[in-house]
């Protein structure tokens, strides 16, 4: 097998997997419900700036737009919280805000209007505009992902309105297109 077939091979198994994820995520029949576990403490979250040093007692907030290359959308900073928060909140708190999907509205479709009903979103096969009607195309989507305090970047296992994260952790919405960026930058 060639290198260029297993690259494409490997993009499209990261796009269906990130497409299964916010299905799963869309599929929790208590995706709305907050956790009987959660306590009032770790609901507790606020938007502060990171240390000169780069660290980040909370939880660090990524946007990353990617192949889109639309620097308005992309941003950093640090969410204090006291414990596990959801990421909605702490999204919240960082003043991000989330677009979900008509028939899937814990699919994100826009971070922050991007990418804009009326945006031309280029991939291989032409150009595609992001609706957020359905589930956003194989070929252009944000995916969620989690990086443990000591650790690698993996795929949110949850939806953003489920999905736990704790002081020491970083989100990252990050914007693929035909399979770039494949994973966040380290």
């Amino acid at each position: 097998m060639t290198l260029t077939k297993i690259r494409t091979a490997a993009a499209g198994s990261l796009a269906a997997a990130g497409l299964l994820i916010a299905l799963a995520g869309c599929s929790t029949p208590s995706a709305n419900q907050p956790s009987a576990s959660a306590s009032p403490a770790s609901a507790s979250a606020s938007a502060s700036s990171s240390s000169s040093s780069g660290e980040c007692a909370g939880v660090k907030v990524i946007v990353d737009s990617g192949a889109l290359k639309q620097a308005a959308a992309s941003t950093s900073t640090c969410v204090s919280v006291d414990g596990p928060t959801v990421a909605s909140k702490v999204l919240d708190e960082a003043k991000i805000k989330t677009e979900g999907t008509t028939q899937y509205p814990d699919a994100v479709c826009r971070v922050n209007g991007v990418p804009a009903a009326d945006f031309d979103v280029k991939h291989k096969d032409g150009t595609y505009r992001e609706e957020c009607k359905g589930m956003p195309a194989a070929s252009a989507y944000w995916s969620i992902w989690i990086k443990p305090e000591s650790g690698n970047w993996e795929y949110a296992q949850e939806a953003l309105s489920t999905q736990k994260v704790k002081p020491g952790e970083s989100l990252e919405l990050l914007f693929t297109v035909d399979g770039e960026p494949a994973a966040p930058a380290a």
